[in-house]
């Protein structure tokens, strides 16, 4: 199998960088991938990984819910649940940042459509970008709504939008320079980026170590924190404006977690842990297992 191997860091450049654990796949394959980190930015990324061609094996689940939409078992009923209360708390935060009510907006890596659709309905004028073919056939039979394959991100015309909306999908992006790049070029100059990523530096991925369920190896292939995504965003012409806690994500990924280093009871445990989880980042935000980003151009 084709793997992408790096000698220097993908943020910085800097040849110092190491291996700081190993982190089973216990999702799909239970293959063992290295996390490396760099000595100089502190950026930490997944090393040789699946190349874009090979790493479609990887997702082919019906349990990975962000592509099938599925119910099964306790953990992803929850996830479901905490999913329509998050989709219209996302919907206000975009209007209340952009102060608009029907604007242009591009969800990038939309899943099934839930967030797209929901835009929508709201008046915006809504482009939804998936990857995924059964999750972009699942967005058309349930909801009758058209998402498109990453190709289409080159058609869309320079600085079209208002919004760009990225939810926990920055982190399997292949080419992060290339993605910012695009970013960049279809954003007004008055436009925000909204990018949620998991925070390698949460209360819960220092509890959980290599077993926390975020880092998602191979699926996941950078891990960032609030000050290396704040340097992504520089390098490519942004400032960060804003950080949002994502509260709910701690129960999930603890859950997830509890259930990768086999606990009985991994509900009850990850629901515990994430409760302190939950406690610890409203005493500061870098515990939160997830951040919402906006970033804005630099003018």
């Amino acid at each position: 199998m084709p793997v992408i191997t790096y000698d220097n860091c993908p943020l910085c450049k800097s040849d110092a960088i190491k291996k700081r654990f190993a982190c089973i796949d216990n999702f799909a394959t239970g293959e063992s991938f290295d996390i490396y980190e760099c000595a100089d930015c502190g950026f930490s990324f997944t090393q040789n990984i699946p190349d874009e061609k090979s790493i479609g094996r990887y997702y082919e689940s019906q349990t990975y819910i962000s592509h099938s939409n599925t119910k099964e078992g306790i953990v992803n009923r929850i996830y479901h649940l905490v999913r329509k209360i998050m989709l219209q708390r996302k919907a206000r935060l975009i209007e209340r940042l952009t102060l608009l009510k029907n604007g242009k907006i591009l969800d990038y890596g939309a899943g099934t459509g839930h967030f797209a659709r929901a835009m929508e309905s709201k008046g915006w004028s809504v482009t939804a970008i998936e990857k995924s073919d059964s999750a972009r056939e699942f967005a058309l039979k349930e909801f009758g709504f058209k998402m498109y394959a990453v190709e289409a991100l080159a058609e869309i015309k320079d600085r079209e939008l208002d919004v760009v909306t990225m939810w926990h999908v920055m982190e399997h992006i292949q080419n992060l320079d290339e993605m910012w790049e695009q970013l960049y070029r279809i954003l007004d100059d008055t436009g925000i980026a909204v990018i949620a990523v998991p925070n390698s530096i949460s209360y819960d991925a220092q509890k959980y170590k290599e077993r926390w369920a975020a880092y998602d190896t191979p699926r996941h292939l950078w891990h960032f924190t609030p000050s290396s995504i704040m340097r992504w965003g520089e390098k490519h012409g942004f400032l960060l404006e804003k950080q949002y806690t994502m509260p709910f994500d701690g129960f999930y990924i603890s859950m997830l977690s509890e259930q990768n280093i086999g606990s009985r009871l991994h509900t009850i445990k990850g629901f515990w842990s994430g409760l302190k989880g939950w406690i610890a980042q409203c005493r500061r935000r870098s515990a939160s297992s997830s951040i919402i980003y906006v970033f804005r151009k630099r003018r």
